[in-house]
């Protein structure tokens, strides 16, 4: 991924835009292992920042494809929301406005790719055991009720 000109990850003059793929498949989404900051070494959904004069459903296609190897097709967007990392001086080290999208598998074969340590199928009964984030959950867990049909606004 290539970043804007003068705007880095770490310590951001603006919030920096993102996406997230919730990957699912009857009662299964996919988790990655994050291979670098934030979270390195942590379980997430696939994702990562939207490059200038990409759509949104275009960078979650492509984070999607990067990440896992699979081609996706976005159903809807799960969630909008923001994560901000404070560091220990409470200066903001990192701050992301995230779009994270419910998506369906349309070819391909799971395997990790860039940015990812591991990538797997996990069921919704196996989720708390990978840890992910509390906001990660939560997303997954909305994305998978609107997959079965069972989410109401």
């Amino acid at each position: 991924m290539t970043e804007g000109a003068g705007i880095g990850r770490e310590y951001p003059s603006v919030p920096l835009v993102g996406v997230g793929a919730v990957i699912t498949d009857g009662d299964r989404v996919i988790l990655i292992r994050r291979g670098s900051p934030p979270g390195v070494g942590e379980w997430s959904i696939p994702g990562g920042l939207v490059q200038v004069g990409e759509t949104l459903t275009q960078a979650v296609i492509r984070e999607a494809h990067e990440e896992t190897e699979l081609h996706v097709e976005p159903q809807g967007l799960v969630e909008l929301l923001e994560r901000i990392f404070p560091d220990g001086d409470g200066r903001i080290r990192y701050h992301y406005v995230l779009a994270d999208y419910w998506c369906t598998v349309t070819g391909g074969k799971l395997k990790a790719g860039t940015d990812a340590l591991d990538a797997q199928w996990v069921s919704r009964s196996d989720l708390a055991g990978y840890k992910p984030a509390s906001v990660t959950e939560s997303v997954i867990l909305k994305a998978l009720d609107m997959a079965s049909g069972a989410y109401r606004k």
